[in-house]
């Protein structure tokens, strides 16, 4: 490889890192992306910025934490004014290409839940922001019946766009539309009245009519093919961000995928008697299982039986099974258009599930590992040789690695770091700790008022606190990895809490926006 390298970026939704069989998952089998982790390095300590959708993805394009970047939760939008690596790329002659979930502005159209929100009446904000500039990923965008809607790019650096927007088998965007131009009667098969028969019993479990070839995941597999074969003649180096809704829910893999696993082959090792001090949230999730609250939103964490925790499990595993098949075809369309050897091809995710960690499920104001870490891995051919490494490492770190390893000059303000020096064996470490931030949008798990939440992870501890609550969470990770047993009130433990205490504090005064820089000396 002499030239500027490409690069081949895929992300799925709401997958947690143990969940596959490179990080050693039991019954799991992903052999492609298996593959592409013998090419390369595997990240065992890979942590989020932020354990949901919207922050993340947004701290991935910047290199930065969400209380400098400014989307801090999912409804929020990522100012077209913010630099992403991806513009960096593409201002250096890269060919720029965003197919699937992208997630930087809202989807839904719907005000938000758990906040007072009153449409009619007019919000007055400390930034002037006009919303009607952010509306590129609305379902009212894509409602005509022929044609595409072609917004403008460059969208946060992406000269081509395939949007996919929502989840499972009724996504829009894009590919909405095509789904609605090439299926005849695809009303009937977006009718959750037509569903296929199943006995599941979990919330979200949906078996879907619409076909393996139809389905979100096939859609954006064949448009990722379709853009390396249009790259393969051209002289000029490419950057795809190749997005799968899935795993998120709701759990509808279709075809062959609904019931490639069983739930009999799942077992729940951590379940909710595990945890010997549960936290405020999870006793309330605890207290609404046994049905003395009120019931979860979909979004929302929630609490579930043994049998509900399998299906899920059994559902997840067939969505992650097609994006590994979707992955093995992608990468076998890189070798056949002879770009295999000119490509770094990274896999992440945006964030977590609980997936059963103490009969919980989903995501929220509850940041343990099963939601915070994530699968990394970095595959590069000029230096192919398989690699694990514990070096502790952040979402946040990626932009700065991709502009470094393309050659590229960062930007002022960057928060991240490289990883260059871990991916080329000359470091073994590569941070001594790093932050987690959550803020919620809304009140939920509990909370009477929109938890906002702060941790601190180190190679042996996790460190949490609430704002305004007088507990917190400490977790000795080298003793207790599956932070079963709260330490916050161990007086054993207090000078860990408040050495932490001060390396967050740390952390948090230098979550100041260094850009722009100051052009005069007054």
């Amino acid at each position: 490889m002499t030239r500027q390298p490409n690069f081949l970026f895929i992300i799925t939704d709401q997958h947690r890192a143990d969940w596959l069989g490179c990080y050693g998952h039991p019954v799991l089998r992903t052999p492609h992306i298996d593959a592409l982790a013998a090419r390369g390095t595997l990240f065992e300590d890979f942590h989020v910025a932020a354990p949901v959708c919207m922050p993340n993805r947004a701290s991935l394009m910047t290199g930065r934490w969400p209380s400098v970047h400014g989307l801090r939760y999912n409804g929020c939008i990522l100012p077209q004014s913010a630099t992403t690596f991806v513009d960096r790329l593409a201002s250096a002659g890269y060919r720029t290409a965003a197919i699937g979930k992208s997630h930087l502005q809202p989807f839904t159209g719907l005000p938000p839940q758990g906040r007072d929100f009153d449409p009619d009446v007019e919000r007055i904000e400390a930034w002037k922001t006009n919303l009607g500039d952010y509306g590129q990923e609305e379902p009212d965008r894509y409602t005509g019946e022929v044609g595409y809607y072609d917004f403008p790019t460059p969208y946060y650096g992406f000269q081509h766009v395939d949007m996919v927007t929502g989840h499972g088998d009724r996504c829009g965007g894009h590919y909405g539309q095509w789904f609605r131009q090439t299926a005849p009667d695809w009303q009937a098969l977006h009718d959750r009245t037509n569903q296929l028969p199943h006995n599941y019993r979990c919330p979200q479990a949906f078996r879907t009519p619409v076909t393996e070839g139809m389905y979100p995941t096939g859609y954006i597999r064949d448009r990722a093919i379709d853009f390396i074969q249009n790259q393969s003649a051209a002289n000029q180096p490419f950057f795809a961000f190749v997005s799968f809704p899935d795993p998120h829910h709701p759990f509808n893999p279709p075809g062959r995928y609904w019931d490639l696993y069983s739930p009999d082959d799942f077992e729940l090792s951590l379940p909710y008697s595990a945890h010997r001090n549960p936290t405020p949230p999870m006793r309330y999730l605890h207290d609404q299982w046994q049905g003395a609250g009120e019931q979860a939103t979909p979004q929302t964490a929630m609490m579930l039986d043994d049998q509900a925790l399998k299906e899920m499990m059994a559902l997840t595993a067939g969505m992650i099974a097609f994006i590994d098949d979707a992955v093995g075809e992608i990468l076998q369309a890189l070798k056949a258009n002879e770009l295999d050897q000119d490509t770094v091809v990274c896999f992440t995710s945006d964030h977590g599930d609980l997936l059963g960690d103490f009969n919980m499920a989903l995501k929220g104001a509850l940041p343990f590992r099963g939601v915070t870490r994530v699968p990394f891995i970095w595959s590069d051919p000029r230096n192919p040789q398989p690699r694990r490494t514990s070096a502790l490492a952040s979402t946040v770190d990626i932009s700065a690695t991709i502009l470094d390893r393309a050659g590229v000059r960062a930007f002022n303000g960057i928060q991240g770091q490289s990883l260059e020096p871990v991916l080329s064996g000359n470091h073994a470490e590569h941070r001594d700790e790093l932050l987690i931030e959550f803020n919620d949008g809304g009140r939920r798990v509990g909370f009477d008022a929109p938890a906002r939440l702060r941790s601190l992870v180190t190679r042996d501890w996790r460190y949490t606190i609430y704002l305004n609550q007088p507990w917190g969470e400490l977790y000795d990770l080298r003793n207790d990895p599956n932070e079963t047993h709260n330490l916050w009130d161990d007086a054993t433990a207090a000078g860990v809490r408040a050495h932490l205490a001060g390396r967050l504090n740390h952390h948090l005064t230098a979550q100041m926006d260094e850009s722009p820089e100051s052009l005069r000396l007054a």
